[in-house]
């Protein structure tokens, strides 16, 4: 498959979920703490179907192995912000469809499949492990979120879920610079801003917004875009 294609479907999930946590920055700096809006579990959901398809025709475990193991995990938070039944019954249908798919996919798929992923001669074990390790790291981030708020009862981003976060995307940072994939380079350099003002706002960091917000304008634009935001 044309490789310009492979990669364009790479920065399209890293741009989606560099989005949700921009979404999500942006309600915690208006509010000055951090916050778990709809929105951000609806835009991890598009997002990891694409990163999935990604990560197949890539033939990287790592990124599979990943995006399989929080997609639950994204479900069951928009069930816990009562958002899941809202969303129109075949898009559940299609997302609920997704895993069963794709496993159908490497399971019976010819050029790529779990083989291909596993075997995969441009990923030497050394950095497969690291990898592997570096995603699983940063997936747990998703599960430790989802026991955490399965105790709350509610959707929450935990202090923990930020600070797995940055280890994790150092982790895989490093991993992208042999690997040479550019998507995993430019979304986990970028992500280390996001992850650690997170941990600041956990520890009593003024929101950036708070100085701007007395400035009428700007009350008044922050209001605006986040009362569209749910």
């Amino acid at each position: 498959m044309n490789n310009y294609f492979i990669i364009a479907l790479g920065f399209a999930a890293q741009f989606l979920f560099f989005a949700r946590t921009i979404v999500q920055w942006f309600k915690s700096e208006q509010a000055g703490k951090v916050t778990s809006p709809v929105i951000f579990w609806q835009i991890s959901l598009l997002a990891s179907v694409i990163m999935l398809t990604y990560g197949i025709l890539r033939n990287d475990f790592s990124i599979v192995l990943g995006q399989f193991l929080v997609y639950a995990v994204y479900i069951r938070n928009l069930q816990l912000k009562n958002a899941w039944k809202s969303l129109n019954f075949f898009i559940r249908f299609f997302v609920i469809a997704i895993p069963p798919i794709y496993i159908g996919w490497l399971v019976f798929g010819t050029t790529y499949n779990f083989s291909s992923i596993l075997k995969n001669e441009d990923v030497p074990l050394y950095l497969l492990i690291w990898g592997t390790a570096g995603q699983l790291i940063f997936t747990s981030r998703f599960l430790y979120q989802w026991i955490y708020s399965e105790y709350k009862n509610d959707s929450v981003l935990p202090l923990g879920f930020w600070v797995i976060s940055t280890i994790g995307s150092l982790m895989i940072f490093i991993y992208s610079i042999p690997r040479m994939d550019p998507v995993l380079f430019a979304a986990h350099s970028l992500g280390f801003f996001m992850y650690t003002r997170n941990i600041l706002l956990y520890y009593g960091r003024k929101g950036l917004f708070s100085r701007l917000e007395k400035i009428p304008f700007f009350s008044k634009l922050f209001n605006n875009v986040s009362d569209k935001i749910k």
